[in-house]
């Protein structure tokens, strides 16, 4: 058994919470049922003391967590088709599709871009985790696009720290329900997990600073198509962000991008948006380009790549759509 070590103060203004219902919340990736077999066990302690699930958290205590998990398994190279849009012998820039997990995870054992790049080549950096090798920044499963693979550690390293000082360069292609009434605008947050769904991030009080700068390339009857640019990279930011503009992604299940923005479109529209949906069965969000100095020649280098053929049917409707209509 692998063994993950956890500290956490709780802060001031913190309100009264059983402790196993507040670790669930607060700690990624491990459930309640988790939480109170750990406190069971002993593995839980408050200001260094044994406590019971029923116990109330309060401000200023701290709490010790060690969670055991199984050992990751074993990641196999598989021989999966990549498409690599650049490769030397220091890195390697793909496009991902739609549908592919970046690392495996418990329950994402293979089939991911992880054991597509070890069939494919048998150098990757392993500073990371070990189930991660090679990765140095991720989209979601079901976001297609552009990410940047390392090759050797020191390439690993420099690529990590142009992403943590904001120099990496990268614009997206989203199709989200609504007209957004400006052409362009910021929105700037603090994120955090959500209180209510685990899961889920969610625009909060506390967490860590999140910025998407936003502009409008074109506007349909009931939706619109943006380009997006990021200055952080915080797990479901721009699809939480848009979320909150009240403008979701479409085809968005978890951030409320699907059925339930049918209500208050009329008959000929919600047939469209039906037809849609099924052409869409994910977020249409694209990672489109992806620039930033090479760690070793020092050139700053720009990748871009086409729409994937999803969003791009989707789009032609929607043009087809209003062409007929006007």
């Amino acid at each position: 058994m692998e063994n993950r070590r956890i500290r956490i103060e709780i802060p001031e203004h913190k309100s009264k919470e059983r402790i196993d219902t507040f670790l669930a919340h607060e700690v990624a990736g491990v459930s309640r049922s988790q939480i109170q077999k750990a406190v069971k066990d002993g593995l839980i302690t408050v200001n260094g003391q044994s406590v019971k699930a029923r116990h109330q958290v309060q401000p200023f205590e701290v709490i010790e967590i060690i969670i055991t998990r199984p050992p990751p398994p074993d990641i196999l190279p598989e021989l999966i088709p990549l498409h690599i849009v650049f490769e030397d012998e220091y890195l390697i820039v793909v496009n991902k599709p739609a549908g592919m997990v970046v690392h495996p995870a418990y329950g994402h054992s293979n089939g991911t871009l992880v054991n597509a790049l070890l069939g494919h080549c048998n150098s990757l950096s392993v500073i990371n985790d070990p189930t991660r090798p090679g990765i140095v920044h991720r989209i979601d499963k079901d976001t297609s696009g552009l990410l940047v693979i390392a090759k050797r550690d020191d390439v690993h390293r420099h690529l990590a720290m142009q992403f943590s000082r904001k120099k990496v360069q990268r614009e997206y292609r989203a199709l989200v329900w609504g007209k957004i009434k400006n052409g362009s605008g910021t929105v700037d947050t603090l994120l955090s997990r959500s209180t209510k769904d685990r899961k889920k991030i969610a625009v909060s009080g506390t967490g860590k600073t999140a910025v998407t700068h936003y502009t409008v390339l074109e506007r349909f009857s009931f939706t619109s198509f943006l380009k997006l640019n990021l200055e952080t990279g915080r797990t479901h930011q721009i699809r939480v962000h848009l979320a909150h503009l009240g403008n979701p992604v479409f085809g968005d299940q978890t951030y409320g991008g699907r059925s339930r923005q049918l209500a208050g479109l009329n008959h000929s529209k919600t047939r469209l948006a039906v037809s849609l949906l099924e052409m869409m069965p994910r977020q249409a969000l694209h990672a489109k380009t992806l620039g930033f100095q090479h760690p070793v020649t020092k050139e700053m280098v720009f990748f871009d790549s086409d729409l994937p053929e999803d969003m791009a049917l989707v789009l032609q409707k929607l043009r087809e759509s209003d062409k007929n209509e006007g």
